[in-house]
């Protein structure tokens, strides 16, 4: 790829704070070379890096980046959806690289397993990395959400075997040469890039072709699945698709067993934030896609069933495009919930489209699922939310979940107080 990572010193990143791109941040750092970054808003992730010792601008701009970087890398998120200041990137003469090339480079010379789907990689991704941690193979792990073990979405170990999570949007993870490929599912999604399921199935076939080993059928390790901390039947598909590359690798399977019972989950992935003083059981999960949300609410369903706690949802839908392209499953998934709260469209820097929005998703989750009264309802925005979800005055009886892959969990945070 015409680049020699070992000479490289001073490294500038755009969009630093992105899950995926910040794990490289970190590997870069980790290599004792000076990070600089910049973002359009802090989070935790930023935090973090500053602590590590990256040094981060808000704001997106050709003047933030310092004379004497060495290489700029940035999300694939940046020319689709800033293409001039992409077209300044490319013409300010220096290397320049997006988060998938870097990944490719990362685990170019490595062992290296990529999980793969339209669902479940994250989790996948980290209940393999936690068997092979266990097992004292001491592999390096980048994931897209943070480990519960360390918090971090990154692991440095020593030996050659790399896990990776592998994203399919714009074919990204044609970056990336694996000596095993896990693929957890193939469902439509990303229709803002892929024509259709076919293109994305094109997609799926041009990295299992460039991979040395496939795993995309492990139903006969679901009965070897041990009872898991984290619940639901798409959890333990993923555990199933762990013990696959743990028996591939020679693991024994009493130790991939034990370390998969042990698997706390990750971050954002239905995660138990706690409880309020009032006794509510508050939830935040990342899911973002009608098959996600089904396979949540299921889990929750196996926790807690309908005669014994009500589940209140508060969603932000992404995107427009995928908000529109999947409306009418959208309007289905919701049936395992006792009330549906909508927050306007987590639009990233779609350009607005006002054939969608979260009220005609509302509409339609209530005729879909209940006719009757207000079974789901939208708001214009997170300060209307906000009230409505204080207004309910949760108990012991209730359970609230913050979904999305967006900006729902804020209100949360602002509105609960746990104990």
């Amino acid at each position: 790829m015409g680049i020699d990572l070992t000479k490289i010193k001073k490294v500038f990143f755009v969009g630093i704070g992105g899950i995926g791109i910040s794990a490289i941040a970190r590997l870069m750092l980790a290599s004792s070379k000076e990070v600089f970054g910049s973002d359009i808003g802090e989070s935790n992730i930023t935090d973090e890096l500053k602590k590590l010792g990256a040094k981060i601008k808000l704001g997106q701009g050709i003047e933030l980046i310092p004379k004497d970087t060495e290489l700029i890398v940035y999300s694939i998120a940046v020319p689709k959806y800033d293409p001039e200041f992409f077209k300044k990137l490319q013409n300010f003469g220096i290397a320049i690289k997006s988060y998938p090339e870097m990944l490719g480079l990362a685990t170019r010379d490595k062992f290296t397993i990529a999980i793969s789907g339209t669902h479940g990689k994250t989790t996948t991704t980290a209940m393999i990395a936690k068997i092979l941690i266990d097992a004292k193979k001491d592999p390096s792990v980048i994931v897209g959400s943070l480990l519960m073990e360390n918090k971090s979405n990154l692991v440095i170990g020593k030996s050659d075997f790399f896990v990776i999570e592998a994203c399919e949007y714009e074919r990204s993870f044609l970056n990336i040469k694996p000596k095993i490929l896990v693929i957890t599912n193939i469902e439509s999604d990303h229709l803002d890039y892929y024509k259709d399921l076919a293109d994305i199935k094109s997609a799926f076939q041009e990295l299992s072709a460039q991979s040395e080993k496939v795993i995309s059928d492990y139903a006969k390790y679901l009965e070897k699945v041990p009872k898991l901390s984290v619940p639901g039947a798409h959890n333990r598909m993923n555990a199933a698709a762990a013990l696959a590359v743990s028996d591939m690798l020679g693991i024994k399977e009493e130790d991939a067993k034990k370390s998969l019972a042990s698997f706390s989950g990750t971050w954002r992935r239905l995660e138990k934030k706690g409880e309020i003083k009032e006794g509510a059981i508050i939830y935040d999960d990342y899911a973002h896609h009608p098959t996600e949300i089904k396979a949540s609410l299921q889990a929750l369903r196996e926790l807690y069933p309908k005669n014994s706690k009500n589940i209140t949802v508060l969603f932000q839908p992404h995107l427009y495009s995928r908000t529109k392209a999947l409306f009418s499953d959208f309007a289905k998934s919701f049936g395992e919930a006792d009330k549906i709260f909508l927050l306007p469209i987590y639009f990233a820097r779609e350009e607005k489209d006002e054939s969608i929005s979260s009220e005609k998703l509302a509409k339609a989750i209530n005729q879909t699922i209940h006719a009757q009264g207000e079974y789901a309802k939208s708001f214009p925005d997170f300060e209307s939310a906000e009230k409505d979800v204080l207004a309910l005055n949760l108990g012991p009886k209730d359970v609230f979940v913050t979904m999305g892959a967006g900006e729902a969990y804020k209100v949360a945070d602002k509105v609960f107080k746990l104990v």
